[in-house]
């Protein structure tokens, strides 16, 4: 499986959008700051037609120390995670987008 990166994306958004360099760097960081601080903050970030980013709380838990095999206590924390929408499920699985919807991935 290839792997796209940021500098992928640039070069996305330069070629096939019409963005300068300068402007595709920008856009990328801006989005991605909005989604640190959208979750930082404790909400969630619903993107229609392709998922939902969140945060859940995961209580402190017992786990073990892969080295030594001894016990110790996993501290309570925040995980981000992503819930796919139906439509990019269907996409990905290469099943037919329901026609008509917004953000149409073919």
């Amino acid at each position: 499986m290839e792997t796209i990166a940021r500098a992928d994306l640039i070069e996305l958004l330069q070629g096939e959008h019409g963005f300068s360099r300068q402007q595709a760097i920008l856009f990328l960081e801006e989005m991605f700051e909005l989604f640190v601080q959208t979750l930082e903050q404790g909400k969630s970030l619903k993107i229609s037609g392709f998922g939902t980013f969140a945060v859940r709380d995961k209580a402190p838990r017992l786990g073990r120390n892969p080295l030594t095999g001894e016990e110790a206590v996993i501290s309570a924390r925040r995980v981000p995670f992503f819930r796919p929408s139906r439509l990019l499920r269907e996409s990905v699985n290469g099943r037919s987008v329901t026609q008509g919807a917004p953000n149409d991935f073919h």
